[in-house]
């Protein structure tokens, strides 16, 4: 960061644009934990937008509606202009979640009395969450506090050489947590779901290019290696490996699983960093497995009355058809994880006729299934368990919002509770799932206004 930059670190707390500093009596309430928000975040895609600016310009300027951008952990490197007023930004984690701007620009004056740059003098150091770790400058993964979580990386590798997924594992261990660690090398929990895996191969690789310690490479040859080993005869990839008799067995684009694997494995095949000291033997095997993983891709999206439109979160490992997950997840097409296949596909160098058809064909469907004048509102509701819920209106300056889940050949979006039954309306399943699944979001918009039209100029 520059001299004039500053940090906004995120708390639990809410940061209020458009509006006048209020008294205490008319502070905003908190808003819920987690997901829970009209708009969110995320620099690893799986989010309505990549970048905090990209949500904030989704917001009609007369804007009167009370909306929600939750931004997930990472530093956002961005210099921020709202235009909006009734605007809430809120932050994963306090630790975790971070905006470094040279400036902050504002269309409203009163957002700075909600945002305060950090102080000159450098604060106290924080422990660094795992969900931070890809995020650091060049030098730290040469640091002791990398080394030490790489040390920790590798504890919590399994013998198939994957990784578990939803921990913290830069987090200090005890000693009778590191014994534990050991004894359950032998698990078969090795998943590529919620960023599992390819997570710690690139932060193994980050560490070994910068301190060339063996262990870190042999942790991460570990790695690589259950990923080619992990990937079906026909290019797809498994959420679990090994295997498990449920849908884990199923061709897994749910929340970009394929996608990130495909993306590790296309880095390191093209020898760029911080994959540069893989060995040629492994590139070639990571190259072939790309080519397999495209190749079933298109082989995948779906075709409609002879029409190629999109992809499901999840297809059959041997039909390839469309399939069922969760008993809320029923074969459909994907509405979100269409958009990171599309990304992969428009990121490929040279592109064949059959990718650029694909390209194509997936846009115009992601074109014709958006929803325009409705837009999903959190509302207080102290009688519901969390004290809000979650209720679609209309609304005719609302951008245009996406469904997560389509009827195959009726373009119609559905929705399902615990007790699996399809409905067409969110409003008809039961609270719980209502308000923790993202049943509509805005993941196209970029892709649609801004890559795809950059995609075929460089064409």
């Amino acid at each position: 960061m520059s001299p004039h930059s500053a940090a906004l670190a995120f708390a639990s707390v809410t940061f209020l644009s458009g509006l006048a500093p209020a008294p205490a009596a008319r502070q905003a309430a908190p808003r819920p934990p987690g997901e829970r928000a009209d708009i969110i975040v995320a620099q690893d895609g799986r989010g309505d937008f990549r970048t905090i600016q990209a949500a904030l310009d989704s917001i009609p300027k007369d804007n009167e509606a009370n909306r929600v951008i939750l931004v997930h952990n990472g530093v956002y490197r961005e210099k921020l202009y709202v235009t909006a007023s009734h605007v809430s930004i809120v932050g994963e984690g306090r630790d975790a979640t971070r905006i470094e701007y040279a400036e902050l620009r504002r269309a409203v004056p009163a957002l700075s009395a909600f945002i305060t740059p950090a102080p000159s003098a450098a604060p106290a150091a924080r422990p660094l969450a795992w969900s931070r770790c890809l995020d650091q400058p060049p030098a730290w993964y040469g640091s002791a506090e990398a080394v030490r979580v790489a040390d920790q990386v590798r504890l919590y590798q399994r013998r198939t050489g994957g990784w578990p997924k939803n921990i913290d594992m830069a987090r200090t261990l005890t000693e009778d947590e590191r014994l534990a660690l050991d004894q359950a090398k032998a698990e078969t929990d090795s998943t590529i779901d919620n960023g599992a895996t390819t997570a710690q191969l690139r932060f193994l690789a980050l560490v070994y290019s910068a301190t060339r310690a063996e262990r870190f490479r042999a942790a991460f040859e570990a790695g690589f290696d259950f990923l080619l080993a992990a990937q079906y005869p026909n290019g797809g990839w498994p959420q679990f490996f090994p295997l498990r008799d449920d849908y884990s067995r199923h061709i897994t684009f749910n929340d970009d699983a394929m996608v990130r694997v495909m993306e590790v494995l296309r880095d390191a095949a093209g020898g760029e960093a911080p994959f540069t000291f893989v060995d040629a033997q492994r590139r070639v095997r990571a190259g072939k497995a790309v080519e397999r993983g495209i190749a079933l891709i298109l082989k995948a999206q779906v075709r409609v009355n002879g029409r190629l439109t999109a992809w499901c979160a999840q297809h059959d490992e041997v039909t390839l058809a469309p399939a069922k997950a969760r008993t809320y997840e029923h074969p459909s097409l994907a509405g979100s994880e269409s958009v990171g296949v599309l990304r992969f596909l428009m990121s490929l160098p040279n592109p064949s006729v059959e990718v650029v058809a694909a390209v194509e064909a997936g846009v115009a469907w992601l074109g014709d299934v958006r929803l325009t004048g409705l837009r999903v509102d959190t509302r207080p509701d102290a009688s519901l368990p969390g004290g809000f819920d979650r209720a679609v209106v209309k609304d005719a300056a609302a951008p245009p919002i996406w469904a997560r889940f389509y009827e195959i050949g009726t373009n119609r979006p559905i929705f399902s509770g615990r007790d699996s039954i399809v409905r067409d309306d969110m409003a008809a399943i039961e609270h719980e799932r209502r308000v923790n699944y993202a049943w509509y979001g805005y993941w196209p918009g970029e892709l649609l206004a801004r890559e795809y039209p950059e995609w075929r100029k460089r064409r």
